[in-house]
C-alpha cells in the first residue's frame, strides 16, 4: 500500500479506525472523515502513537447532508491528487424515524445515499487513479429484507430495525451495480459485512434499544480487530485486483441473499438515488 492513498469514512472508532491502523501500518496514506471534532482529534492522536511512521489527514462531514457531502468531496479532491482505496464505512442504526434537511429518512440518507454520494463525487478522481478501489461495508442484517420504492423513506409503519436491514441490503445492491459500470475503468467495487463487532455501533440510540444492543455485543460480539480484517482484505489484497461486485465475510466471498443480486432491483436502485439528488 506505500504510496497509495486511502479515505475512509466513519473513521474516528470502531472497524473504520482500526481499518486505518492496519492500511497506515501497510504504507498507505490516510484520509480519513467524521463528524465529531473532538473523536478526530483522538482518532490521529491515537494513529500518530500506533504508527508513528502514519501521513493522515481529517476531514468532517455530515455524510446524511447532500450540501456537506458536497462540501467534503470538494476539500478531498482539492487536497488529494490521487484516490487508490476509497472505504465507505459510516452507518448507524436509529430506533425513531428522523430526517434530513434533505427531506429523506436518516438512515437511508446515512447508510445508503452517503456512500452514493460520496463515492459518485470521488469517481472521476479514483478513474484517473486506477487501479483503485471502492469497498463498501454492507452486513448480513440485509438478508430476508427487500426494497419497497414506493415507501424507500418509510413513511409507513416504521422500524429502525427495518430500515436499517434495508439500507444493507441497499448497500449491496449499489456494489453490484457499481461495479457493472465500472467495468473496464480499473476501479473494482466489492462489499464485506464485518461481523457483529464490539464498538460504538448502537450507541447514539437511548433506552431498550441501546440496552439491547448493549447485551448483544456482551454475548457475542467480536473485536474491532479482527472486524478490520475483511476491509483491509478488500483494500489491500493483491489476489482481489480482478476481483468486482462481490460480497465477503471473513475474507471469502459469499452468496448474499437472493434480493442483493437482482439486476434490475440493482439499476432501480442507482436512478432513484441518482434522481434523489439531482446528479
Amino acid at each position: 500500500m506505500r504510496g497509495k492513498t486511502c479515505v475512509i469514512t466513519g473513521a474516528t472508532s470502531g472497524i473504520g479506525l482500526e481499518t486505518a491502523k492496519r492500511l497506515a501500518a501497510l504504507g498507505a496514506r490516510l484520509v480519513l472523515v467524521g463528524r465529531n471534532r473532538d473523536k478526530g482529534n483522538a482518532a490521529v492522536a491515537w494513529l500518530r502513537a500506533e504508527v508513528p511512521s502514519v501521513a493522515v489527514e481529517m476531514h468532517y462531514a455530515d455524510l446524511s447532508s447532500t450540501d456537506e457531502v458536497r462540501r467534503l468531496a470538494v476539500a478531498i479532491l482539492d487536497a488529494t491528487p490521487r484516490i487508490d482505496v476509497l472505504v465507505n464505512n459510516a452507518g448507524a442504526l436509529f430506533a425513531k424515524r428522523n430526517t434530513t434537511p434533505d427531506g429523506l429518512e436518516l438512515t437511508f440518507a446515512l447508510n445508503h445515499m452517503g456512500y452514493f454520494r460520496i463515492t459518485a463525487l470521488l469517481l472521476d478522481r479514483l478513474i484517473a487513479s486506477s487501479p483503485a478501489r471502492v469497498v463498501n461495508v454492507a452486513s448480513e442484517a440485509h438478508r430476508g429484507s427487500h426494497l419497497d420504492f414506493e415507501d424507500l423513506q418509510c413513511l409507513r409503519r416504521y422500524s429502525g430495525w427495518r430500515a436499517y436491514r434495508r439500507s444493507k441490503l441497499a448497500n449491496i445492491l449499489f456494489t453490484r451495480e457499481l461495479a457493472q459500470r465500472l467495468k473496464g475503468t480499473g476501479v473494482t467495487a466489492n462489499c464485506l459485512h464485518p461481523g457483529f463487532v464490539a464498538s460504538g455501533f448502537g450507541n447514539n440510540n437511548r433506552g431498550f434499544w441501546r440496552l439491547g444492543i448493549g447485551i448483544g455485543k456482551l454475548i457475542s460480539a467480536i473485536a474491532v480487530q479482527r472486524g478490520a480484517e475483511t476491509p483491509v482484505f478488500l483494500a489491500s489484497s493483491p489476489e482481489l485486483v480482478a476481483t468486482s461486485g462481490k460480497y465477503f465475510i471473513e475474507c471469502r466471498e459469499r452468496q448474499p441473499d437472493a434480493a442483493a443480486e437482482d439486476d434490475r432491483t440493482a439499476a432501480r436502485l442507482w436512478n432513484e438515488s441518482e434522481r434523489l439528488i439531482d446528479l
